[in-house]
């Protein structure tokens, strides 16, 4: 975790028609060293709603191209001047108006403060001894703080963006949700974080390049919304910027829409909601118990649908879309690594069918003394066992940037 807490642990038993002899400690989330925000009632706060704050200035990148065209009529400009304007900052990744010499010279300096207020400003940057992971810590417009990392992967290089400043999910164990929601990011702040990223490595700033020949990649070729935020609590926006980031150049980046995984912790509605968007972007759900008894205290919206429905929503996705579901699995020591758990799981997915989805177990990121740690590897190997001996796919997920507090759970935004 980003922040150091110290842990408290309580005994407890798996329901009696899935217990097994000689099962391992059953240790209950707890959250160490912070208070977590509770209803009247003592249920986990949830914010699905962003405060009503005041949102970033409008953006190019917030607009279709038929709306920037509008625009710059209103300014009193041609609507071709919408593409040179998209030109550059979608492909060539510069707002700076000395290098737009295809503008008028004189009214360069209106245009870029029109079309391309700062969104982002760079507080830090944290890179690895390799060089092939960055951490970002950005500066919004109204001060908040939110984080990017990107990562060099042979022949990829992928981005892990934020979606909102803070998160209302109030998950224990995950560094982002301590402080609550902020508010939502817009879809042009969303973008940024891409475009800025492109321009670092268009420079020569992410290092780890392959030695034997192979492919690199020279811009972001994959995204995933596991930074900062729950993506379907901010669903307008974030599906704007997937649509931006798919839209042909210069409308928006050119990306491949499978290259993008949308995550959640299980927002039903929403969930179904994207099956149909129409693009066939990957669908992940961050699961991390497949039992509501301990369901409802690791991931608090649990309180509000339950594993089934999660889990019907997310095949729904597969039978609407014919794309893999991916399921996110963070293993913790002595909390949800059990592999009677790991027997249920692989139970209730192949329930529903075969094929239609891959598990991605991810041992947490340790943090000495504390309960959220990773078990020991021959734990973790029994529980891969038992889900691929049960006909599941299974890859544990290569996780990059624990030394700079970037891997998953543990972006905090701390200046």
């Amino acid at each position: 975790m980003h922040v150091k807490m110290e842990g408290m642990t309580s005994p407890n038993i798996p329901p009696a028609a899935l217990r097994v002899p000689g099962t391992k400690p059953q240790v209950r989330p707890a959250t160490e060293g912070w208070e977590q925000a509770k209803e009247p009632d003592g249920r986990p706060l949830l914010q699905f709603k962003s405060p009503r704050v005041s949102q970033p200035p409008e953006h190019l990148a917030d607009l279709t191209l038929a709306e920037r065209q509008e625009k710059l009529k209103s300014l009193g400009l041609p609507a071709f001047r919408a593409k040179q304007l998209s030109v550059h900052y979608f492909q060539h990744y510069t707002t700076d108006p000395e290098k737009m010499s295809d503008l008028p010279k004189e009214r360069r300096d209106e245009l870029v403060k029109e079309m391309f207020p700062t969104l982002l400003t760079e507080v830090k940057r944290l890179t690895t001894d390799r060089g092939d992971t960055i951490k970002f810590l950005w500066r919004l417009f109204d001060g908040s703080l939110v984080e990017s990392v990107l990562m060099r992967y042979p022949g990829r290089i992928t981005l892990c963006v934020s979606s909102q400043c803070g998160c209302g999910m109030n998950c224990p164990f995950c560094a982002t949700g301590q402080a609550g929601l902020t508010r939502n990011m817009s879809a042009a702040e969303i973008l940024d974080q891409i475009v800025q990223a492109n321009r670092v490595i268009a420079e020569g700033g992410l290092g780890g390049k392959r030695r034997d020949g192979g492919h690199d990649a020279e811009r972001v070729t994959n995204i995933v919304f596991m930074g900062m935020g729950e993506p379907l609590a901010n669903y307008k926006r974030v599906m704007n910027a997937v649509h931006r980031m798919a839209a042909e150049a210069p409308e928006g980046l050119g990306m491949s829409a499978r290259n993008i995984t949308v995550s959640t912790v299980g927002l039903v509605p929403a969930i179904k909601k994207l099956a149909e968007e129409n693009i066939p972007v990957t669908f992940a759900l961050s699961l991390h118990a497949p039992d509501d008894e301990l369901r409802d205290e690791l991931i608090p919206v649990n309180s509000r649908w339950k594993v089934d429905e999660a889990l019907d929503a997310a095949y729904n996705y597969y039978r609407v879309t014919g794309r893999r579901v991916s399921i996110e699995y963070a293993l913790i020591k002595d909390m949800n690594d059990h592999a009677w758990r790991a027997a249920l799981l692989a139970k209730k997915l192949n329930s529903r069918g075969r094929g239609w989805v891959h598990v991605n177990p991810i041992p947490l990121n340790p943090t000495p003394g504390s309960i959220w740690t990773s078990p020991e590897p021959e734990v973790i190997q029994e529980f891969i066992d038992t889900l691929l001996d049960a006909g599941i796919p299974t890859t544990v997920r290569d996780t990059r940037g624990k030394e700079i507090d970037g891997a998953c759970g543990q972006l905090a935004a701390a200046d």
